[in-house]
């Protein structure tokens, strides 16, 4: 049985395809916003639901810890994003200044790192000939081949954005489900079908089945709901001794 293909072979089906370039990628900023957000909402309900608080200290921490947070986690993969992109820029310039310098020995660097990749001979002098006759094609390969950078570096504000968006979207899950059903069971019932969602999801980009990628990101998210539902009910039996 033939299996299907990602995508067309045919020669003008290449040549669009290479024309559009490769893409940033921003799945890995909504699985980390996702997760983070209905583990915080979720262990904000457990460890109030252990500590026997009312349903309006959740609604205030809650929300409160909803938007502060998501925030917080945008403002911070903005932050490590931009870092990754003002990395590439300034290692693009330190090409730039030892290609205008010292251009032997950026041809040498270009060199070696192609015969390291088994070309030789006329080939590899062919390689170093048409890399170092085009300085832009030159500084990004140095880039990518020296200092193993993305030669395609994302955007700090989607990055960000898709952060905060899966955040808020993923968080208010346990939350609503809570204040409308009024019960931790409930609660307990929606995260858990929104970490399973999203490992189930996240998948569709990896070899690993939708089951087994669920299953983990549930577990994963389950573990810190538990400790934070533990912590609460240790502390107020504590309390509780204290006071006595």
């Amino acid at each position: 049985m033939q299996q299907a293909l990602e995508h067309s072979h045919t020669r003008q089906a290449i040549k669009e395809r290479l024309a559009r370039g490769p893409h940033s990628n921003y799945l890995r900023d909504w699985i980390y916003g996702g997760i983070d957000g209905a583990v915080t909402t979720f262990a904000i309900v457990a460890g109030v639901a252990g500590a026997e608080l009312s349903a309006t200290v959740v609604l205030v921490l809650g929300f409160a810890n909803l938007f502060a947070d998501g925030l917080a986690m945008a403002a911070s993969n903005y932050s490590g994003t931009k870092a990754e992109r003002d990395d590439y820029l300034r290692v693009l310039d330190i090409e730039r200044k030892h290609i205008t310098m010292v251009p032997d020995g950026e041809r040498e660097e270009i060199r070696q790192i192609f015969a390291a990749k088994g070309f030789s001979g006329n080939d590899l002098e062919r390689i170093v000939t048409v890399i170092s006759s085009d300085p832009r094609l030159w500084t990004e390969t140095m880039a990518v081949e020296e200092y193993g950078l993305s030669p395609t570096p994302r955007s700090a504000m989607l990055a960000g954005l898709s952060t905060f968006a899966a955040f808020i979207i993923c968080g208010l899950v346990p939350l609503v489900t809570y204040l409308s059903a009024g019960g931790l069971s409930a609660s307990a019932f929606a995260a858990g079908v929104t970490f399973f969602g999203v490992g189930a999801i996240k998948s569709r980009w990896s070899t690993a089945p939708a089951w087994r990628s669920g299953l983990e990101t549930f577990l994963i998210g389950m573990s810190a709901a538990a400790v934070a539902f533990a912590v609460s009910f240790g502390l107020k039996a504590l309390f509780r001794l204290s006071v006595a």
